[in-house]
């Protein structure tokens, strides 16, 4: 079979290797979509923080299971399904005290296999938490959002955002526009902070209230502020961006008892200065968030189902496998939200 593998940033080759088998509680699906997100062109570019290369790369992807291994019930060849990148053990530490994505021994399938790829093999304790079966009505590309879909779900279960409040997405990439449109059922006011009229033209078809060119400001903060009643900033912000600039400027644009999360990667090694007096006498949260949890990747997919998000607004160009870099700069420049790869 053939599968994408980053061997050092700005290395991405297609390799040939031997078709795996589905042992023990494992299931074989052929892709029959995989999808660009903003953390492998990252990768792709910059490398990955928690990764030492040459290694998988991709990770939202859908498909038809090709094989089940010994003990498997659930599914069958045949089978249309999508299975989330990770799962917890639900047996350390962290996952005794209920934070499932900072498990100890999380199992991540990019590693073995990636998303970039024509067949990936589940491990089982993926396919007992995370793998779902595709209802008809479903398409393959709308139930590949699962994985991105799923942090979004989590980490806006985290912000304490109540109706009319004001909230500040600062990134408009695809996370950020989930972001956006799942606070916007939350009946806040979202103000959309991005360089890219793509980008931000889907951010008011999302439910963003109020959108901000941030190369038409001289001060993104004050822009936000201003939109706010007395300028006083936003009740939350989300930075969404991967950016330590952008860390920052989410901190500094809420206003006083207010909250400011965290999501998007950075790169390793960077750190986040923060004014004390702001932090203490204006008295805000600041929280970092890390992936999600399989609560949330069953909510996401029911909500999948319910079509909260739609493909037709995240998913624009088609590519093949042997033309993965292209889809990926593609998304890097900024003119679509997400690319996706056809194995047909």
């Amino acid at each position: 079979m053939r599968k994408v593998m980053l061997y050092e940033p700005g290395d991405l080759r297609l390799i040939e290797c031997e078709k795996p088998k589905a042992g023990k509680g494992e299931v074989l699906i052929k892709n029959e979509v995989s999808l660009t997100c903003g953390s492998d062109v990252k990768s792709y570019i910059r490398g990955y923080a928690k990764h030492t290369p040459p290694y998988n790369i991709g990770h939202e992807c859908s498909g038809v299971v090709a094989e089940v291994g010994e003990g498997v019930t659930k599914f069958k060849v045949g089978d249309r399904v999508v299975a989330h990148n990770s799962a917890p053990c639900n047996e350390c530490y962290y996952c005794k005290k209920g934070i499932h994505c900072m498990c100890e021994n999380l199992i991540t399938n990019q590693l073995k296999n990636g998303g970039f790829s024509e067949y990936q093999l589940i491990p089982e304790i993926i396919v007992k938490q995370n793998m779902f079966h595709i209802p008809d009505d479903m398409s393959f590309k709308q139930a590949a959002l699962l994985e991105p879909f799923a942090c979004a779900v989590y980490g806006v279960s985290e912000i304490p955002v109540e109706q009319g409040d004001y909230v500040a997405v600062n990134g408009c990439g695809p996370s950020g526009l989930m972001f956006i449109r799942l606070l916007y059922l939350k009946g806040a006011r979202v103000i959309a902070c991005d360089k890219s009229k793509v980008r931000l033209e889907a951010a008011k078809k999302l439910g963003a209230h109020d959108v901000i060119n941030i190369e038409e400001v001289d001060d993104q903060v004050q822009a936000v502020k201003d939109l706010t009643p007395g300028k006083r900033g936003v009740d939350a912000a989300v930075e969404a961006a991967g950016s330590v600039k952008v860390w920052q400027m989410s901190i500094n644009m809420v206003r006083p008892g207010g909250f400011a999360l965290l999501y998007g990667g950075t790169k390793a090694g960077e750190e986040l200065t923060v004014d004390t007096k702001l932090l203490h006498y204006s008295q805000i949260t600041i929280k970092g968030l890390y992936h999600t949890t399989p609560l949330y990747v069953n909510q996401a997919f029911e909500l999948l189902k319910m079509k909260v998000i739609d493909e037709k607004d995240f998913l624009y160009n088609e590519y093949k496998l042997e033309n993965v870099k292209e889809a990926l700069m593609n998304h890097h420049e900024g003119n679509v939200i997400k690319n996706y790869i056809t194995y047909n």
